[in-house]
Parts: structure tokens; sequence; C-alpha cells
């Protein structure tokens, strides 16, 4: 799996806010270009956020359903990029001082993209979830400081 860490300047609640607002998905996860619909209940265990990924025309229609969830410390998903493949995401939060030290861990699990040499995936993946992260932490850190998420 891909490893990628960054410490996020709030609390590792108000980083799972963010991450239990599956209508946010599209703002800090690098390749969501849209949320379609978001399983009530979400992130509870089973639940999905319908996606696309990619840019008109070329936007593909798919799912992210989540594997597991203890908040405010793990939340692990399923993600879906049919016809690319599938992958498994599991996002660690861990405290550290006035903030939180969270973790991406990625890989993909089925289809072409699990073809893909190692080495290649992880340094893809690592440049995606800098990014990612870098999105999270404007999101979270915004929250925190009273902003509206809405708006990094």
């Amino acid at each position: 799996m891909s490893t990628t860490t960054r410490t996020i300047h709030a609390t590792p609640d108000a980083v799972f806010d963010v991450l239990s607002d599956g209508w946010s998905y599209g703002q800090w996860v690098v390749g969501a270009s849209r949320v379609r619909d978001v399983t009530p209940g979400w992130p509870a265990e089973g639940s999905h956020i319908h996606h696309s990924v990619g840019a008109w025309p070329m936007l593909i229609d798919d799912a992210t359903t989540v594997r597991a969830c203890e908040r405010p410390t793990l939340l692990e998903l399923t993600v879906r990029a049919w016809p690319s493949g599938e992958g498994t995401v599991r996002i660690s939060c861990r405290p550290n001082g006035a903030g939180t030290d969270v973790t991406m861990e990625e890989d993909a699990t089925k289809g072409p993209a699990a073809l893909i040499p190692k080495a290649a995936r992880d340094l893809v993946l690592d440049r995606r979830n800098r990014e990612s992260l870098q999105r999270l932490a404007i999101l979270a850190e915004q929250a925190s400081a009273g902003g509206d998420r809405s708006e990094p």
C-alpha cells in the first residue's frame, strides 16, 4: 500500500467531521469530480457515496463503500472507478498535540490498475494523496477556525 501522512492543525473530531460529510468528498478527493448521492448514515459500514471520476465528457460514474468506521480514528473504504479498477483506502487519524496526524494508505486491488508495477502505483498514489490530504487539511482547519467548509 502507498502510505502518505500529513499533520492537520485540527482535532481528530474536526478531521472526521469532514470525512463524515459525504457531500464534501468531491472537494478533497483528487479525481472525484462530483458527488451524485450519499447513502443516509454515511459513514456507517456498508454505506456508499455515488460519485463521478474524471472530466466531461469522459466521466465515469461509480461508488465508494465504507468497509469500516471507528470515529474519530479510522475510515476504511473500497473505492471504485471502473473500468480502471478498484482499490482500498484506509484513513487513520492520530492526535498529535493540538493537531492530528492523518495517514492515507491506498492500493489497487482489482482491475487494470492492479497490474501496474507497485513502485509506479505508489509514486502516483502518493502524489495524489498528498494533494488530497492538503485539501482535507484546508477544510478541517477552516472548520476548526469557525469558517464555512463549503468554500475552501
